[in-house]
């Protein structure tokens, strides 16, 4: 039997894996964190220089008001959905899926409008879209 007294070793402090989970948590807070900077930022769109203007022999012009009301090659559009625009833009087209999609929409139309009308070009096949633009005054 040994009834000795033990000496007391002091206890230590292990500090690495402390450092270890410090640094795993800053490098999680650093990806998940949202900088508000990004909202703020000031944008100026382009744009467009209309001195070079192509001419589309097939195309469809759809027209976008401000108000969200549609036309296809000046001829209104019975409706504000999808399908009826699609079926518009099939009618148009006469089965020719070649034709060149022209959005012009108003400057203070929604974004919605416009991403409908690309949504029922797709619909109805018609893949190449391309924007109006007017040109800026010197």
């Amino acid at each position: 039997m040994n009834f000795r007294h033990r000496r007391q070793e002091e206890p230590e402090i292990n500090l690495i894996p402390f450092i270890d989970v410090l640094l795993v948590v800053l490098i999680f807070l650093m990806l998940s964190t949202t900088y508000s900077k990004f909202t703020e930022l000031q944008i100026t769109l382009p744009v467009a220089n209309t001195d070079a203007q192509r001419d589309y022999p097939k195309e469809i012009i759809v027209a976008v008001s401000s108000d969200g009301r549609y036309a296809i090659n000046k001829g209104p559009v019975d409706g504000r959905s999808i399908e009826a625009l699609s079926q518009a833009l099939v009618n148009a087209a006469h089965g020719n899926k070649e034709m060149v999609v022209i959005i012009s929409a108003d400057a203070s139309a929604t974004h919605q409008s416009v991403i409908t009308v690309m949504e029922a070009a797709r619909r109805s096949g018609l893949n190449q879209i391309t924007f109006a633009t007017q040109s800026t005054p010197k």
